[in-house]
């Protein structure tokens, strides 16, 4: 490498620390400015407004957190186990929602089964306290995609919950498998001869 490229790499790596810098530094004066401000409108109510800068950013790029669950549920072994989805995640073939568990539910059969694994120890501590488990959304779509998913056209229409998030029979905690972008729904929709009207998945 000359020695021209090797300065102009330089130059480069230290503008891109001074953004990154000072993205840091504004990202951290909003967050002192937010707790002092009104609370944020409704996230029923779309808005071009984001919590700060960084968070702008990331949605502008498609980058998503990975969600860290409180508990290491482990699908590989409900699957193995014989359950369905539907089994717990009730009313997803027939609305919108694929609903998590409340931890009643789990403890129907965790009072019984597998009671000494530590996991399932921490699910016991959730119900002797009466609160939910605090799971983290692994899907979703960010607000300015307007869009409304519904899972049950799409379970009536036989498409594989794998087709959307992944082997789950292969996987332990849950995992962002599929990104999803326009082209990828748009595409599946033709495949499957579904419409691609805007209004079918932007209302």
């Amino acid at each position: 490498m000359s020695a021209h490229s090797f300065n102009r790499w330089v130059r480069v790596a230290i503008v891109g620390g001074v953004i990154v810098l000072g993205c840091s530094v504004l990202e951290w004066g909003l967050r002192a400015q937010e707790q002092s401000a009104s609370p944020t409108p409704s996230d029923e109510v779309f808005t071009t407004q984001h919590r700060t800068v960084l968070a702008a950013i990331r949605e502008y790029f498609g980058i998503l957190p990975t969600p860290v669950q409180p508990i290491a549920f482990t699908h590989t072994v409900h699957l193995a186990n014989g359950l369905q989805c539907v089994n717990c995640h009730t009313g997803v073939d027939q609305g919108p929602d694929a609903r998590i568990p409340s931890v009643n539910f789990c403890m129907n059969c965790h009072r019984v089964i597998a009671t000494d694994k530590p996991e399932i120890k921490k699910v016991a501590a959730y119900f002797a306290r009466g609160e939910d488990i605090p799971w983290e959304r692994v899907y979703g779509f960010e607000p300015s995609a307007h869009v409304k998913f519904n899972h049950a056209p799409h379970i009536r229409a036989g498409i594989d919950c794998k087709e959307c998030h992944g082997d789950l029979a292969t996987q332990t905690v849950a995992e962002r498998k599929v990104n999803f972008t326009m082209g990828l729904c748009i595409q599946c929709h033709k495949q499957h001869k579904a419409s691609i009207d805007c209004v079918t998945c932007h209302y």
